[in-house]
């Protein structure tokens, strides 16, 4: 059985180690947290469940992806035989880097390097360790057990090698994957993030209230969720945070953040971690309504 590192058990973190060991692989999961990581599992098994009750897996093969990840506080107690390792920690640059620092001195040379970044610049994560050629990006969608889709992000050192492995590996978790290259925001938030930008300067400039802007996106655009609810859904602190990268990497105003988009992360209004953003989200997310501020 093949061994995977995945760094943090936050809502990418955990779905990532669902997928690996739902495929049979060996996991780690490691956070610096004990709490975080009882969360990660507990979230882990209700998805499981879900499936479960959805005839997609049987409770035996639920039990048998639960054995297969292994928690762990301690990098360097959860990097043994490892083959790959997918880092899933905050947004953060400093974080990650500092990570990938760790993760060069502690792993093996023959071990290839991920990143699940939205937007971090792949080479200039890989620019931290002795193995470049061995450091790549793996940015996962969020529900990661549900959407198919891998951006393979292949930094300026990243070797064909590299990309070939990771390529076939995310093939492996029965996922689609799609070689880009090394630019801010990649593809799907190059393209993503301007368009809930736009939407949020929509609502700010006074175009239309919130319902409005998004079932126009949805009724018109045949989108299955409106952008603004999408950016709750997100985090609207990761939004802000990706947008700032693409502001600063590409140099274009295009991509400077909305003032409403500032303010409301000021303010710790993120979305639905937090509950509430754009919309008041309730327990259950089935009856949503615009946060108050939004309300005509």
């Amino acid at each position: 059985m093949e061994k995977v590192a995945v760094i943090g058990s936050g809502t990418m973190g955990n779905g990532i180690a669902h997928v690996f060991a739902q495929k049979g692989f060996g996991v780690s999961l490691i956070d610096v947290s004990e709490g975080a990581l009882q969360k990660g599992l507990q979230t882990i098994s209700t998805n499981l469940d879900r499936q479960v009750k959805k005839e997609q897996l049987t409770p035996e093969q639920k039990q048998a992806a639960l054995e297969r990840i292994i928690p762990y506080t301690t990098m360097a107690d959860g990097l043994q035989d490892i083959v790959l390792v997918v880092e899933a920690a905050t947004e953060n640059v400093d974080i990650k880097l500092g990570i990938f620092s760790q993760l060069d001195a502690l792993c093996p040379p023959g071990t290839i390097l991920t990143t699940n970044t939205s937007s971090i610049s792949i080479t200039r994560v890989g620019s931290v360790t002795k193995r470049p050629e061995k450091v790549i990006g793996m940015h996962f969608m969020n529900p990661v057990p549900v959407m198919k889709l891998v951006e393979v992000i292949r930094g300026y050192a990243t070797s064909d090698a590299t990309a070939a492995q990771v390529m076939e590996i995310a093939r492996q978790l029965d996922k689609t994957p799609v070689e880009v290259n090394d630019y801010p925001g990649f593809v799907a938030n190059r393209i993503l993030m301007p368009m809930i930008n736009e939407a949020i300067y929509t609502l700010y400039e006074g175009v239309a209230g919130v319902m409005e802007i998004d079932t126009v996106m949805k009724l018109g655009m045949a989108h299955p969720m409106g952008p603004l609810q999408l950016a709750d859904f997100i985090g609207l602190d990761v939004c802000l945070a990706i947008l700032r990268v693409m502001h600063e990497g590409l140099g274009n105003p295009k991509y400077a953040p909305c003032p409403l988009l500032v303010n409301m992360v000021q303010a710790g209004h993120l979305g639905s971690k937090a509950g509430m953003g754009f919309y008041h989200w309730q327990k259950e997310h089935k009856d949503l309504h615009p946060a108050p501020r939004f309300r005509k």
